[in-house]
């Protein structure tokens, strides 16, 4: 690709010049970010920079759980921040699931509201009798935000019924879903470009100075600038709470008669999986290895990919024969606090990152946040 400086005066004029809203990252928040500036100011030049030819975090290569939170997650939240501030976050992501339906419409998303369950394995009894014990309080505190009497309730029988082994009780969670996640980001993409957003793929943001963004192909102008990279903020924010936190994913050939419906957690969230097209996807295991997770690097691992392999076999498909057809990982943004990071750094410089893991519930309406901010400052 040429440097920009070798770029013609119609290139340059259309594409890179006067640009008045620069978005670093065409993910969920990006493209958020940049659709709801624009409805705000529609002839305003609003460019998004995205270094891979697809969104290269999690924003498409996520396990497409609209999640906002399970039993022993949140009470494992509660040993670290205060009551307010763990469902306030809640409350955000439930808030920004139904903004995204509400933006894109179930069926673009390919939305279904199944519910999730919870699992505990036998040598969990101590972690499932303290979540029981907890349901009424966690159901009070739900209530408001999800209009639910009970979020929460017990419902061992479906691990027989799906024939796990291991898994002997359960918790469902009603007001959780899934989402073909590519769908998602397909739309997103299409509505920002039907709004007039520029979308330069293969850019690579390499240093903020001056309102100017240093690329892999030369220097950026712009009035403001919204970085949104996520797990890979902390190379243009290295002194903000965010540190990425790589997710690896397998998923099975397809599987016949696979009986498995809506979405699966355990170990305090740390293990997913879910049915998608009669395959099982299966994701996980950082818990293993902190600190090796704690990486930008997109390949999976053998110690990982064989790890989930192995659960997937013996206790989530026990009976069934599993041939492995994908693998995949994606990077996570993560800090010492859940919530969201959405703030000016400098002036001219905003961020709208750290998504915990949860950023199908809330990047629609962080970046939706992220644009207000900007706008007040326009």
């Amino acid at each position: 690709m040429l440097h920009f400086d070798n770029l013609s005066y119609w290139e340059k004029e259309t594409y890179i010049n006067h640009t008045d809203l620069l978005v670093v990252g065409a993910g969920i928040v990006g493209l958020s970010t940049s659709i709801h500036y624009k409805e705000r100011f529609p002839s305003k030049k609003v460019t998004i920079v995205e270094r891979g030819y697809l969104p290269t975090g999690a924003s498409s290569k996520n396990a497409g759980f609209a999640c906002i939170g399970s039993p022993s997650e949140l009470l494992a939240d509660l040993k670290t921040s205060t009551e307010d501030d763990v469902f306030a976050t809640v409350k955000k992501r439930w808030d920004g699931l139904n903004y995204l339906r509400q933006l894109l419409g179930d069926s673009a998303i390919h939305f279904e509201e199944l519910g999730s369950y919870e699992l505990f394995s036998s040598n969990e009894k101590e972690k499932f009798e303290s979540c029981l014990a907890n349901l009424s309080f966690l159901n009070q505190k739900l209530a408001p935000i999800t209009h639910l009497a009970k979020t929460f309730e017990q419902d061992d029988s479906i691990c027989t019924k799906n024939g796990f082994n291991g898994f002997t009780r359960a918790i469902r969670h009603a007001a959780e879903g899934q989402l073909n996640t590519g769908k998602m980001i397909a739309a997103l993409v299409h509505l920002a470009q039907e709004k007039g957003v520029i979308i330069l793929n293969g850019i690579e943001a390499l240093a903020i100075q001056d309102q100017s963004l240093e690329t892999n192909y030369g220097t950026l102008q712009y009035k403001q600038v919204a970085i949104c990279t996520n797990g890979f903020a902390k190379q243009l924010l290295p002194a903000e709470d965010v540190n990425p936190a790589r997710a690896q994913i397998i998923i099975t050939k397809p599987i016949e008669n696979l009986s498995l419906k809506g979405i699966y957690h355990f170990d305090e969230g740390f293990y997913y999986f879910r049915n998608i097209e009669n395959r099982v996807l299966f994701g996980g295991g950082r818990n293993m290895n902190f600190a090796a997770e704690q990486t930008m690097h997109l390949e999976n691992t053998a110690e990982i990919t064989d790890h989930l392999t192995d659960i997937l076999r013996n206790q989530i498909l026990p009976t069934t024969k599993v041939e492995i057809d994908y693998a995949w990982a994606g990077t996570m943004g993560v800090g010492l606090k859940k919530s969201p990071l959405i703030k000016a750094i400098q002036p001219h410089v905003y961020c709208g990152v750290r998504l915990g893991g949860m950023g199908v519930a809330i990047g629609t309406l962080v970046g939706k946040e992220l644009a207000e901010m900007i706008s007040v400052s326009t």
